[in-house]
């Protein structure tokens, strides 16, 4: 008998070995020749030649598996060692997985047109109402990009507008003063990727969050950068934005126009730049509505009232 020793690097154990042992009694089940044990993150088989080469390759194919897609089910363990394309892999409109394991997937054909935009242009514009999946939906294609090394860095912005609201005075630096800005693209990274891996693709500049007053004189490369409330850029700022493209970059503008916090006598630099790069070849643009909404069913229902009022108020605005 040969003995085989096999490291599992890149995977959980908990996550391979399953809860209770489930996935490690399947696998020995599978291979009822061989005598397998497993202790910490080693495997080791005991058995004829052939067999414990079949086995290794199947067992670094599962690790891949469970490191990819955070999660590694009995249904994945029989296609994979049969030597079948899991489920996962088949299923093409998948983007990214999260942290626990569940797909993130077009959930409207707004946001699959998004998808498929990505794959096709360099530069999009995504305008819908808010809860229409248009940021998250971005920054899924995002980290997809930077997991399958297609690029270097993914950078994400906002321009540093208050709903309303003055936060000047808050105490704290400069980073604690921002953050309150960004913290729903934090949000969507740490559903996507483990906290501890976040944490250092953020110290290495991997994944950098800045407000857009950061991006001036920069050239950004090999990178998916992401304006996000591009509403509520001057069209200063979202010229200057655009005009950051560099090499093997792509670029994703997201806002809803109808949520413009900008003083009214300034002009959103979206609703300008919609109109005037409409026609430029290698741009795309992708409307998401209020069918495309994925949060509380009531989130559908306010964005109907609110546009009610407003047709009334125009309404009544033309009658004086």
């Amino acid at each position: 008998m040969i003995e085989k020793i096999i490291v599992l690097e890149d995977v959980d154990p908990v996550i391979f070995y399953g809860v209770n042992n489930t996935n490690l009694q399947l696998i020995k089940a599978l291979y009822p020749k061989l005598r397998i044990v497993a202790r910490g993150n080693v495997l080791k088989a005991m058995g004829d030649e052939a067999e414990l080469a079949a086995f290794e390759e199947n067992i670094l194919r599962l690790e891949r598996y469970g490191a990819e897609y955070n999660m590694l089910k009995e249904d994945a363990i029989i296609d994979i060692i049969k030597g079948n394309a899991p489920q996962a892999e088949r299923t093409g409109e998948v983007i990214v997985f999260s942290v626990t394991g569940k797909p993130i997937i077009p959930r409207s054909d707004n946001q699959l047109k998004l998808v498929e935009a990505f794959r096709n242009n360099d530069m999009l514009f995504a305008v819908g109402p808010a809860g229409s999946g248009k940021t998250y939906t971005a920054i899924a294609l995002a980290v997809r990009a930077l997991k399958n090394k297609e690029i270097k860095r993914i950078i994400l912005s906002r321009p540093a507008v208050e709903a309303g609201e003055k936060l000047g005075f808050l105490p704290g630096d400069m980073k604690e003063k921002i953050d309150p800005y960004l913290q729903p693209l934090y949000d969507a990274l740490q559903d996507m990727i483990p906290a501890a891996k976040l944490k250092e693709y953020m110290e290495q500049n991997v994944i950098q969050i800045a407000p857009l007053a950061f991006m001036r004189g920069r050239t950004l490369n090999d990178a998916v950068v992401i304006l996000d409330e591009a509403q509520n850029t001057t069209t200063q700022q979202i010229k200057m934005f655009l005009t950051r493209m560099g090499l093997n970059t792509k670029m994703i503008v997201t806002g809803d126009i109808t949520q413009i916090d900008l003083p009214a006598s300034q002009v959103s630099g979206l609703v300008q730049s919609l109109k005037i790069l409409r026609s430029v070849k290698g741009i795309a643009f992708i409307e998401l509505n209020k069918k495309d909404i994925v949060r509380h069913k009531l989130v559908t229902r306010i964005v109907e009232a609110y546009e009610k009022f407003d047709r009334e108020q125009k309404s009544s605005k033309k009658e004086q």
